[in-house]
């Protein structure tokens, strides 16, 4: 299904367009970027705390991450300036968490309890390997399309675009 070499080169994708995204975000005041957009997570800010909250759970139960303890997700980063220096940091350590990936980290099943649906799951742990990354890149396309119509331009979005370095897998 999916290799370690994939997940690297997602790792280093998830943080090029995080930093994109921040960057086209920050030239907006907090209002604009907490207005709603009539988005499923309602704002840019409150999307993008989605996305962080998401990665925070997920990482939590494959990389032993402290798992969020705030149930809304949109208000898990209230404030921007901290939120821009914890999404770089925690972009690191997803990059640094697949770098020690191997064949055997996609065999077998993750079960994890989930708070949202209020019951376990068991799941086939390369398909939640590859819905972490999934994730990231639907909500950041959610977040792109409200920058752009707010007048901020992030960077492209296609993977052959990324960097040189960036895409070596």
């Amino acid at each position: 299904m999916i290799t370690p070499a994939y997940a690297q080169m997602m790792a280093r994708y998830n943080r090029w367009q995080n930093t994109s995204i921040f960057a086209a975000a920050s030239g907006l005041d907090d209002a604009a970027r907490r207005k709603d957009r009539g988005a499923f997570f309602k704002s840019i800010h409150g999307t993008l705390s989605h996305l962080f909250w998401g990665d925070t759970i997920w990482m939590s139960r494959f990389d032993g991450w402290e798992p969020p303890n705030i149930p809304d997700s949109t208000k898990f980063a209230p404030n921007w300036d901290d939120f821009c220096k914890a999404r770089d940091e925690a972009d690191q350590r997803i990059i640094d968490w697949a770098a020690k990936l191997s064949d055997a980290d996609f065999i077998g099943d993750l079960i994890w309890y989930s708070g949202a649906m209020k019951r376990d799951f068991s799941r086939p742990r390369a398909m939640l390997i590859m819905q972490v990354f999934n994730h990231q890149t639907h909500h950041r396309g959610q977040v792109h399309a409200m920058l752009t119509a707010a007048g901020a331009w992030p960077d492209d979005t296609d993977l052959p675009f990324m960097p040189e370095g960036e895409t070596d897998v």
